[in-house]
């Protein structure tokens, strides 16, 4: 049997040690090399290289965007409030030598630089800043966290606040906050409601008032409404009706003078109306009226 010859032993080798110097990067990927120690100015990929070990050493770095979840911190307020925030950053390398060089692990290092941010900012604003300035605040912490990272090469794109955990105590008295302004809020527009009702209808009556014989709708309207003569006895005193809307008021509701004026009619006695413009008052049934005397002729 013929002895193998030295050289293609050596060939052999270096074929052998050639497919074990390829290297074949994604497209996402990026190859930061050492060799003999020394970076190399440039990184390499993506796609096939030749990486030729001992001398050189390859450092895979990821160009995707990484989403890094950070966990809950315990965060004082500005109003000292003390509450949980977690939050979310969004980070991808930009420069793959500064992130090998610059810091030993640039993921780890942005999570803890991502916490105390996040302390830091959050900090220095109040409760209420807080859960309504969601905005503001995740601007803030973006840019100072990219203000730090820059000189490793990592940019950060978005820091976004998912959740702030409020004590129970915080909560219910929220709560009581929230539905002391709904009722306020109520309040006020059943008051504008019956302010708008009053003025329609008091111009509804203005517009009857000069054919006090002849105002059928202006009666009907008075008579609907008659059941809250205690509330216009002061618009009565304050216009000083006529005769002619007395007549019209009294030939709707005879008994219009039970709580329109200051005394309350007797039964079996017929309403007049009283003295200075002072609402309506009963009189004896003995005692004729104005209009029996002939004062002012028949109703």
């Amino acid at each position: 049997m013929d002895s193998i010859s030295p050289a293609l032993v050596i060939a052999f080798i270096v074929i052998l040690y050639l497919i074990g110097s390829i290297k074949i990067l994604a497209e996402y990927e990026r190859a930061v090399i050492f060799r003999l120690g020394k970076l190399l100015p440039q990184p390499k990929g993506p796609g096939v290289i030749l990486v030729f070990a001992p001398l050189d050493r390859i450092v895979r770095v990821s160009l995707r965007t990484v989403v890094m979840d950070v966990p809950p911190q315990d965060v004082i307020t500005r109003d000292n409030v003390s509450v949980k925030v977690n939050a979310v950053v969004y980070f991808r390398v930009m420069d793959p030598r500064r992130a090998i060089v610059e810091v030993e692990s640039y993921q780890y290092a942005t999570s803890q630089l991502a916490q105390t941010t996040l302390r830091s900012v959050l900090g220095q604003v109040e409760l209420d800043d807080l859960l309504s300035e969601r905005e503001r605040l995740n601007q803030q912490l973006q840019l100072q966290l990219d203000q730090h990272t820059d000189p490793w090469g990592i940019k950060v794109s978005s820091v976004e606040v998912k959740h702030v955990d409020l004590p129970p105590d915080m909560q219910r008295a929220m709560a009581r906050q929230a539905e002391a302004e709904r009722e306020k809020r109520a309040k006020i527009v059943h008051a504008a409601g019956e302010l708008e009702a009053s003025q329609k209808l008091a111009k509804q009556y203005d517009q009857y008032r000069p054919f006090p014989d002849l105002a059928l709708n202006g009666q009907q309207v008075l008579s609907e409404n008659i059941a809250d003569l205690a509330g216009l006895s002061a618009a009565y005193d304050a216009r000083r009706l006529s005769l002619g809307e007395r007549r019209a008021i009294l030939r709707i509701c005879p008994t219009a003078a039970v709580g329109c004026g200051r005394d309350v009619a007797q039964p079996g006695s017929a309403p007049e109306w009283g003295s200075g413009g002072r609402g309506f008052k009963s009189r004896r049934p003995d005692s004729p009226s104005r209009f029996a005397r002939g004062k002012f002729g028949p109703p």
